[in-house]
């Protein structure tokens, strides 16, 4: 990643922290949790090695095309499993971003950004729009929402009698961890 060492540093923490908890929440007892916690937390570890300062560690050119063929992989499974939940969609979106980074750097030489001076790239330009519409909104769904007058318990919270969730089922947590890896991914797509 180009940028100053220390925001690189904290998107390596941030991303690596995100796809830890995403490996926790694969020990959930839903099945479709476990799913989309496994390709969050391959996204998650993928973007901290990505952010690793390219002063500190500079990968060899043969690992970008890895990267492409690893986060295309996923982007198909992705699409293959966006038949059973459009959440799958945005998996797909984000490996299509992942794609689009490595095979920038891929083709860029060692210190130069990945557009030259012509401006940002249209495919670029599409995926800031759409991260930023997506943290927004995510960001928004995590505001927290009063119990509806009558008693009534607000979505997402325990009704009396129901134990709370464990780590790996609170959809908080989950929203949180994805609000955060949208935020890298827009860092990281800034930095291109």
């Amino acid at each position: 990643m180009h940028g100053p060492a220390s925001s690189g540093w904290l998107l390596v923490a941030l991303c690596a922290a995100t796809g830890a908890y995403c490996l926790l929440r694969m020990r959930s007892s839903v099945e479709e949790q476990r799913r989309a916690a496994g390709g969050e937390a391959l996204m998650g570890f993928g973007m901290a090695a990505m952010a690793v300062p390219a002063a500190v560690f500079t990968p060899p050119q043969w690992a970008w095309p890895v990267y492409a063929v690893v986060f295309g992989a996923a982007g198909l499974r992705a699409l293959w499993t966006a038949r059973a939940g459009r959440h799958h969609l945005h998996h797909l979106v984000g490996a299509a971003a992942m794609v689009h980074m490595a095979v920038a750097m891929a083709g860029s030489p060692a210190h130069a950004h990945g557009h030259g001076s012509s401006g940002v790239p249209a495919l670029t330009g599409l995926l800031l729009l759409y991260f930023t519409g997506y943290v927004l909104l995510t960001g928004v769904r995590l505001i927290p929402v009063a119990a509806v007058a009558g008693g009534v318990p607000a979505a997402g919270v325990p009704a009396a009698g129901v134990p709370a969730a464990g780590w790996g089922d609170r959809p908080e947590l989950a929203r949180a961890c994805r609000l955060s890896m949208g935020i890298a991914m827009l860092a990281m797509l800034l930095t291109m």
